[in-house]
């Protein structure tokens, strides 16, 4: 057994500790077998857990995942001490010079308006820091471990900084309805339907984008929306299966639970 000290109160060096120990020879099997790659998907879960209790308004909840997120770093920086790579003052390091370069109007000479220009000071600073020296080198440096809508849309307002957008919403909407169509084609042909549908979701993302919409959170909703009414319509079913009944039985359902909804 590993003696450590219990309180009421620890600060981050606590944490490292207890992670050190965590990983030594006397530690957990399970944490000392873990990698990066083991862990990564544990980043993502956490951090999204983490947005979750922000939505909520939960402030207990949302310590507590933030608790979860801090976990998921300290153990990754242990993983890199021990092979040699970085520490966890590096990370701190790394991100305090960050800060700020990134700020130059708070700790250097350069004067913002408002938010908005704050915001583009950032971009520019970002841009000479990892030595982007073209638009397509921004567009690439947009991570791919993104949700694809939430890349999509970051992709696109990066496009836009350059002029490459619609000029309104209606070129957006002819846009979606032109990929529609297109990819009713490539059904109709068997081909290129993987294609055709990514440029059709895309085009929606744009859309989503013009009425200044998170087209992730709006697909979250819808799909909230999904499941309510879904369930609606298994209590109007009552004791009949709906694997039993006929899809417009079901869907004369869906348009009573609609219409309650409303």
């Amino acid at each position: 057994m590993v003696d450590f000290r219990y309180a009421n109160s620890y600060d981050v060096k606590d944490l490292q500790e207890i992670l050190a120990i965590l990983r030594s020879p006397e530690g957990c099997p399970w944490d000392k077998a873990q990698t990066h790659t083991s862990i990564r998907r544990n980043m993502l879960e956490e951090a999204y857990e983490a947005v979750e209790a922000i939505d909520e308004n939960n402030p207990v909840h949302l310590q507590e995942e933030l608790g979860d997120v801090l976990l998921q770093v300290i153990f990754h920086a242990r993983l890199a001490e021990e092979a040699g790579h970085f520490t966890m003052d590096d990370v701190v390091t790394g991100l305090c010079k960050k800060l700020l370069f990134r700020h130059p109007h708070v700790f250097g000479d350069v004067d913002v308006e408002n938010a908005e220009s704050a915001l583009s000071t950032w971009e520019t600073q970002k841009r000479e820091e990892k030595g982007q020296k073209t638009v397509t080198d921004t567009l690439n440096s947009v991570a791919r471990s993104l949700p694809s809508l939430v890349r999509a849309e970051k992709i696109q307002k990066k496009a836009k900084k350059v002029g490459f957008d619609w000029n309104n919403v209606d070129g957006a909407l002819d846009k979606v309805t032109e990929e529609l169509g297109e990819l009713r084609e490539a059904i109709t042909d068997n081909t290129n339907i993987e294609e055709e549908l990514g440029d059709l979701l895309f085009a929606t993302v744009n859309v989503s984008r013009f009425v200044h919409l998170d087209a992730e959170e709006t697909l979250q909703k819808a799909s909230e929306k999904f499941i309510r009414r879904f369930g609606r319509v298994e209590e109007l079913a009552g004791d009949t299966p709906m694997e039993t009944m006929q899809l417009d039985e079901l869907d004369a359902l869906w348009n009573m639970a609609k219409q309650q909804e409303s």
